[in-house]
């Protein structure tokens, strides 16, 4: 018969085992992240600036990762609803969200409710792309400046249309602080993303049109479209003869649109270091400058976190200086 500290070793044995069992199972699942395809939201429609940024690195990222990326667009809401849809998704790696300036910094200062928390409810993973955002004229205004526009504005204040891609967008809060800074009234058409606000620009439906560069850059380039001006400190190096509106009208006007990836909150940290690993090699890759240039996008690598704090502080300022809210 055993003695008992030896029938209790005996009875220990098991138990250690399957921990040592368990332990690395867990970390082996972190490794093989990811197993299968992966989902990247774009909270606006096909065809916008979102889109534009977001195919690219998808396919890049695909082969990064050796697993297959589709994107999923969920427009509506100036962005809310397909970023609502990411922040309610399990927090496995495999529904990721291509967040913008609006989603993530510009919405939470805009809107008196949202159904997402921009910080809260998801995980920062990596910076992708910035642009400028553009002032673009239907040929039927026959503007060829912003002083022209200005000028129009002021003699019939409410008179003159202009569209974003929604409420709550790059495009919406870029006009409305031009608006705040020049002393003029425009009326805001917010469009269900880009494309259709682009088709009734082009149509003549709408005067004006606030929106990041390379969704209106093809018809820029093919002469249906004037850009009056591009918003960033310094002139877009694919449209060099377009001013920005600090140099000609409103000295310090800047606004910048970007793009970053998010996952849902509490995302395991060994994903998160596999995404944006693989997130950063991308987008400091020639390739995908390369792919992206010609649109007049850069890619953008910068810490998310930090630069989404300053972000929502900033565009808070900005909000409150253009005094609106948004149910």
């Amino acid at each position: 018969m055993k003695s008992l500290p030896q029938r209790r070793q005996v009875l220990c044995m098991p138990l250690a085992a399957v921990v040592s069992f368990c332990l690395p199972t867990a970390w082996a699942k972190a490794d093989q992240y990811p197993s299968k395809g992966i989902r990247l939201v774009v909270p606006f429609p096909a065809g916008g600036p979102t889109d534009i940024a977001a195919r690219p690195l998808a396919k890049m990222l695909s082969d990064e990762l050796e697993q297959s990326m589709f994107v999923d667009n969920r427009g509506g809401a100036g962005g809310s609803i397909g970023a609502s849809n990411v922040a309610t998704s399990t927090a496995d790696g495999y529904t990721l969200l291509m967040g913008t300036v609006g989603t993530a910094a510009i919405n939470p200062n805009l809107y008196k409710s949202l159904p997402y928390d921009a910080v809260k409810d998801f995980t920062p993973i990596a910076t992708v792309a910035q642009a400028p955002v553009t002032i673009v004229a239907s040929p039927h205004t026959g503007f060829t400046s912003l002083a022209e526009l200005i000028d129009a504005a002021k003699a019939k204040p409410d008179t003159l249309t202009y569209g974003s891609a929604g409420n709550g967008t790059p495009g919406h809060l870029a006009g409305a602080m031009f608006c705040a800074a020049t002393g003029i009234k425009l009326q805001h058409i917010p469009y269900k993303g880009s494309a259709p606000a682009i088709s009734d620009l082009l149509g003549g439906q709408i005067d004006l049109m606030f929106d990041p560069l390379q969704s209106v850059l093809p018809h820029a380039q093919a002469g249906k479209v004037h850009v009056l001006a591009v918003t960033t400190r310094e002139r877009a190096s694919v449209l060099p003869d377009v001013p920005t509106v600090a140099e000609t009208s409103v000295p310090d006007f800047e606004m910048t649109a970007w793009w970053a990836v998010f996952g849902p909150a509490n995302l395991p940290a060994p994903v998160t270091s596999r995404l944006r690993t693989a997130i950063e090699k991308v987008v400091n890759s020639p390739a995908f400058d390369d792919l992206l240039a010609p649109q007049g996008i850069q890619p953008f690598s910068k810490p998310l976190a930090k630069l989404q704090a300053d972000e929502i502080a900033k565009w808070g300022a900005a909000v409150r200086t253009a005094g609106i809210t948004l149910e």
